[in-house]
């Protein structure tokens, strides 16, 4: 039976406070994994979290959501009374109204019906999985630890336990490619995600992914490849209806410095290439479906969505002129729907996507 100890507002901004536990938990190191690089935290100490959280309340409106997150090791796998402390702790603040839930991540492989049943005597609300692949060849070469079918056994597992499902998958591992990638994304929203985050594979020093690099056993990938790789499975989830938190690793110092990214496709605005990628694959498809090709166009874009239809340096609209021969001759911020005008036409045939 689950705490409830808190009533929660309607329409509230959403606030993570992470509590980042690197490698804590975790039986193995990954081929690409760093986690001390990724998080910038190089150690945890336990006297350190109220501290933390408190310090992260301060900033927090009252009328935001705010929710304690436990990010970066295998939360569920780390020893058994620390995780109930840790829990216990952050309980406090769910009973006293300060924060409204918990969530966690972890690895399918710890998870099973205890670790459910501990997990549901507090407002724990979402699971994060870090499955990154559904294929077996490429968890094996990723040295994860477990199988596909237990990947698949821990989140029917999450959903049946009335958990929120959150897959976290990786595009560009050893030995995947774009087809075993939409796949993986595939399986996550048939298996209930409600949720999931997409991260290009960025290989970080003191990683055995850094040694196969250096030995040519590994090649990373291309920005450009990682962003339509990237925009392949997200057109996956919208499909399904799954929500994307998170695309590309969150930008912190250490994913700044040299000395921690050795190569890969890290790029502080990836999220957006890959939205202004599905942006652009909507545009020519539209322009070609109507026959507009060759013509001069006017573009009206909702506001909130010009700088993803017109790209980085405008390369959405130089590289739709230059292959549907068309000119945009004028973007319009203006409506509610992308329509796309030939000069030469009335509003009343607009072409609408």
């Amino acid at each position: 039976m689950r705490f409830g100890c808190l009533a929660l507002k309607l329409d509230m901004a959403h606030r993570n406070i992470p509590i980042f536990i690197p490698h804590l938990g975790c039986p193995n190191q990954c081929v690409f994994c760093n986690q001390r690089s990724i998080s910038g935290c190089r150690e945890f100490r336990e006297e350190d979290v109220r501290e933390q959280i408190e310090r992260a309340l301060s900033t927090v409106s009252a009328e935001d959501e705010a929710q304690i997150a436990f990010f970066g090791g295998s939360f569920t796998g780390i020893d058994r009374s620390q995780m109930i402390r840790l829990l216990d702790l952050a309980q406090s603040y769910v009973c006293a109204g300060r924060v409204s839930s918990i969530r966690l991540s972890t690895r399918p492989d710890y998870i099973d019906s205890e670790i459910l049943e501990i997990l549901s005597r507090y407002s724990v609300r979402e699971i994060e999985l870090g499955l990154q692949s559904m294929d077996d060849a490429v968890l094996s070469a990723c040295r994860r630890g477990h199988t596909a079918a237990q990947a698949e056994q821990a989140c029917r597992a999450v959903v049946e336990a009335g958990f929120t499902l959150v897959g976290q998958m990786m595009i560009g591992l050893p030995g995947a490619d774009p087809e075993s990638e939409i796949e993986t994304a595939e399986k996550i929203c048939a298996l209930g995600a409600s949720a999931c985050r997409i991260y290009p594979t960025v290989v970080f020093y003191d990683t055995p992914l850094c040694e196969m690099v250096r030995k040519g056993s590994y090649i990373p990938l291309e920005l450009s490849e990682a962003v339509k790789r990237s925009a392949d499975v997200l057109r996956v989830f919208r499909m399904h209806g799954v929500r994307c938190i998170r695309l590309g690793l969150c930008a912190s110092d250490g994913l700044t410095d040299p000395d921690t990214v050795m190569a890969g496709p890290n790029h502080p605005a990836l999220g957006e290439m890959v939205y202004g990628e599905l942006a652009y694959a909507s545009l020519r498809t539209a322009v070609e479906q109507a026959g507009l090709c060759g013509k001069d166009l006017v573009l009206h874009v909702p506001e909130r969505e010009v700088s993803r239809v017109v790209g980085q340096h405008r390369q959405n609209i130089l590289r739709l002129e230059r292959e549907t021969n068309t000119r945009i001759k004028k973007i319009v911020g203006d409506t509610k729907a992308t329509q796309i005008i030939p000069i030469e036409q009335q509003e009343e045939n607009l072409q609408c996507i």
